[in-house]
């Protein structure tokens, strides 16, 4: 069952379930890939975003012509990852079921929505024949502000994002609760970077990222970039000098749009007139 409210003008929001809510756009943007199938927009925020904060990026999609299918991530599936794999497997159903089984897609993932991407592949990849076709509808990826690097970086985030008042005592929880759990946590971590850097899927990337990033190391951040560009993956990577994590937008406004739309033309997602 899903229940209904106004987004935007033209916009109809569904609730799908807990931490999944679907956007459908009524105007209808023709585009040349799948003939004139709507493209779907698979939007993963950052950990304890609010709404008000990431229909902002939702707003941009849905003036291109996309319909978004927004999935949020919790701490508990971050910190028990058996609960994020089964997060991941009720998004790669919903992905294969009727009402979005021919959509080309477009996953445009914040910090640690990276990792809730990565749970997805992972689950992919338990089945690679059946997935073909899935892993064949996605046109592209878009990566903003990953965490990435060590696990005292994923402490770290925790930290920062969901008790900033108590950095330094939630990080030193965090790392002393992933040694005590080392084989419900770090190895299941583990796996899923192992998966994110030899992703299976081979479409374009856009990477946004900062040097003055706590949560991003940008030099491992490089690594994977050329890792996948050694790999035959294209990828576009913007690093600024200064700027703020999962808020590259806000910071660089004209710049990031910029990009972003030539990413989009680039895999003939939107149309050249589409303003964005």
């Amino acid at each position: 069952m899903s229940s209904k409210s106004t987004f935007l003008l033209g916009v109809t929001t569904h609730k799908l379930r807990e931490g999944i809510t679907f956007h459908e756009n009524e105007h209808t943007v023709k585009t040349v890939v799948s003939g004139h199938a709507k493209p779907l927009l698979l939007l993963l925020p950052w950990l304890g975003s609010r709404p008000r904060a990431h229909n902002k990026y939702c707003e941009i999609y849905l003036r291109a012509g996309f319909d978004i299918l927004v999935v949020e991530s919790k701490v508990t599936e971050f910190l028990w990852p058996r609960w994020g794999l089964e997060h991941g497997a009720q998004v790669l159903q919903l992905l294969e079921s009727e009402r979005f089984s021919q959509r080309p897609l477009l996953v445009h993932a914040f910090s640690i929505g990276g990792y809730t991407f990565a749970q997805v592949l992972i689950n992919m990849s338990k089945d690679a024949q059946r997935y073909q076709g899935l892993k064949n509808r996605f046109r592209g990826q878009i990566y903003d502000s990953l965490v990435i690097g060590s696990l005292e970086r994923m402490a770290v985030g925790v930290s920062k994002t969901l008790f900033p008042r108590f950095e330094s005592l939630v990080k030193r929880g965090s790392l002393l609760y992933f040694h005590i759990f080392k084989r419900q946590t770090v190895d299941y971590f583990n796996r899923g970077i192992d998966m994110f850097w030899d992703t299976p899927l081979t479409a374009s990337a856009l990477f946004f990222f900062c040097e003055n990033d706590a949560l991003c190391d940008p030099e491992v951040m490089e690594q994977m970039i050329n890792h996948w560009r050694k790999r035959g993956i294209t990828v576009t990577s913007r690093k600024w000098k200064e700027s703020i994590h999962a808020g590259h937008l806000r910071a660089h406004r004209q710049e990031y749009l910029s990009l972003l739309e030539n990413f989009l033309f680039s895999l003939n997602m939107v149309p050249l007139k589409a303003k964005m």
